[in-house]
């Protein structure tokens, strides 16, 4: 099972509420742009967490750092 970082489960809080804040009103660049600014972040924290650790998925650790950011209460499972 991944185990991702505080750092990356931070990273994919802030990208989800940016995202919230981008798609709450109607459309604007800068808005949009602060969306997709943290979502390139924690796609490249990511990929960096992936990479230290031999054989570890890429994808299990991003889906572990979602869960772990969207769901707190399941991660005593």
């Amino acid at each position: 099972m991944a185990n991702p970082s505080e750092n990356l489960i931070n990273l994919c809080r802030a990208a989800v509420e940016a995202e919230r804040t981008a798609t709450s009103e109607p459309y604007t660049q800068e808005r949009w742009a602060a969306w997709l600014e943290t979502a390139e972040a924690f796609q490249r924290a990511v990929v960096e967490e992936a990479g230290r650790e031999p054989k570890q998925s890429r994808y299990e650790l991003e889906q572990a750092a979602k869960k772990a950011a969207l769901h707190p209460e399941s991660n005593g499972e």
